[in-house]
C-alpha cells in the first residue's frame, strides 16, 4: 500500500497534557501508510506550539479553533476534509500497540465490516486492564410497547493474563471512539455525525445508525489500544473538562438520545440523571477531598467535605461555564458536506 487508505483523525477527548506521548505513539507504532488530521480545540499555548511545530515536521493538517470542541463537532471538521477509503477516529489520549491500524483495516477487508474496534485497555501500565472488547446496544420492546435500550461493554476490568478471557474476531453491536475505524462511504448515506449529542453516547448512537443502515460492526482483538485518564488534572486541562463532562451536556444528550430513537425514559436513563457529575467528582473534587481531609481515611469526613463544601460550589460553576459556552458556541451551525466526487473515486 504506498498510497494511503486510511486517514487517522486525532480529536480532543477530556484533556490536553497527554498530547505528545499519545501523538508521538501514533507514529511509532503505526506501520501502514497514513493521513493524519489533528482537531486542536483550544489548548493550552505549550500544546498548541508542540502541535504547529509538529504539523510541520511530519507533515499532518492542523486545524485548530479558539474555543473548546464537543467531540461530534470536532470529528465533524475533521471529516469534512478526508478524502480516503477508511477514516480511524482516535482520542487524543490513546497510546496503540504496534501494528494496530493494520489490523484494524484487515479485519474490515476481510469481513467488509462498516465499523471495526480494537480491543481497548484502559489506565496504566499499558495494554493489561481491558476498558472495551465489543458489546450490545440495540433496542428492545417490552410487553408494554415500550421501546428500551440495552446496552452492554464486555470484558471491562477484566486482565487480558486472566486464562478465563477469551477473545477472538467476531461482529458485534458497539464499538467506542477511543479508537473506531470507518469506511468513509458510510457517511454518504447517513451524513456527518449528530452535533446535538455533545458529551455521550454519541458511540452508541452512531453505531446504532449504521446498523440500521445495512452496515456491520467488528471486534478486532489483534488490535490493541490502550487509553490514558488521569487524577488528578492539570490546572489547564480543567475548563475543558468541566465542560466536556458537565451536567447540561450530558442531559442534553440523553434528551437527543430518546428523542431520536423514540426511547422510554426507563431505568437506564433514571440511573444516568442520578449519575450526573460523577467524573468530576472523581476525577476534580475527589483529590480536592483527601488534601481537605489532611489525609484521614473516613468516609463520613469525606462525604461532609465533598457534598457538604465542595459539590455544590462546582455544581454552580459548572452551570456558569456552560451557560457561557452555550451562547457563545451552540447556536445552530451549518455542517460543511463530504466532497462527493472524492467520495465517489475511493
Amino acid at each position: 500500500m504506498s498510497e494511503p487508505q486510511v486517514t487517522i483523525i486525532v480529536s480532543p477527548r477530556e484533556r490536553f497534557s497527554y498530547t505528545r506521548e499519545s501523538l508521538e505513539s501514533i507514529y511509532e507504532n503505526t506501520q501502514v501508510p497514513f493521513k493524519l488530521i489533528y482537531v486542536d480545540g483550544n489548548s493550552p499555548k505549550n500544546i498548541r506550539e508542540y502541535l504547529q511545530n509538529q504539523a510541520q515536521e511530519k507533515d499532518f493538517q492542523l486545524i485548530r479553533t479558539d474555543y473548546y470542541l464537543t467531540p461530534n463537532r470536532a470529528r465533524n471538521i475533521g471529516l469534512a476534509q478526508v478524502d480516503t477509503k477508511y477514516v480511524a477516529f482516535v482520542d487524543n489520549d490513546i497510546i496503540p500497540a504496534a501494528g494496530w491500524l493494520k489490523a484494524l483495516i484487515d479485519c474490515s477487508e476481510d469481513t467488509e465490516a462498516t465499523i471495526v474496534g480494537p480491543l481497548m485497555f484502559q489506565y496504566l501500565p499499558l495494554h493489561e486492564e481491558i476498558h472495551f472488547a465489543g458489546g450490545e446496544s440495540h433496542i428492545v420492546v417490552d410487553q408494554k410497547g415500550r421501546r428500551r435500550l440495552r446496552e452492554k461493554m464486555y470484558k471491562q476490568g477484566k486482565h487480558i493474563t486472566d486464562p478465563r478471557v477469551k477473545l477472538q474476531r467476531t461482529e458485534t453491536e458497539l464499538c467506542e471512539f477511543h479508537v473506531m475505524l470507518v469506511r468513509t462511504e458510510i457517511f454518504q448515506r447517513l451524513g456527518m455525525f449528530d452535533e446535538q449529542m455533545l458529551n455521550t453516547k454519541e458511540h452508541l448512537d452512531f453505531c446504532m445508525n449504521v446498523v440500521k443502515n445495512g452496515g456491520k460492526v467488528y471486534f478486532e482483538p489483534s488490535s490493541k489500544v490502550t487509553y490514558v485518564p488521569t487524577s488528578p488534572l492539570k490546572f489547564s486541562d480543567l475548563h475543558y473538562y468541566m465542560l466536556r463532562w458537565s451536567n447540561a451536556w450530558e442531559l442534553e444528550s440523553l434528551s437527543r438520545l430518546r428523542q431520536k430513537w423514540n426511547l422510554a425514559e426507563d431505568g437506564y436513563f433514571q440511573h444516568k440523571y442520578k449519575a450526573l457529575g460523577w467524573r468530576r467528582r472523581d476525577t476534580i473534587l475527589m483529590p480536592i477531598v483527601r488534601v481537605l481531609s489532611l489525609g484521614i481515611q473516613n468516609q463520613f469526613l469525606h462525604k461532609v467535605v465533598m457534598y457538604g463544601l465542595l459539590a455544590p460550589v462546582e455544581k454552580l460553576l459548572n452551570r456558569y461555564l456552560t451557560s457561557v459556552y452555550a451562547k457563545k458556541h451552540l447556536q445552530p451551525k451549518s455542517i460543511p458536506a463530504i466532497n462527493q466526487q472524492q467520495l465517489s473515486e475511493v
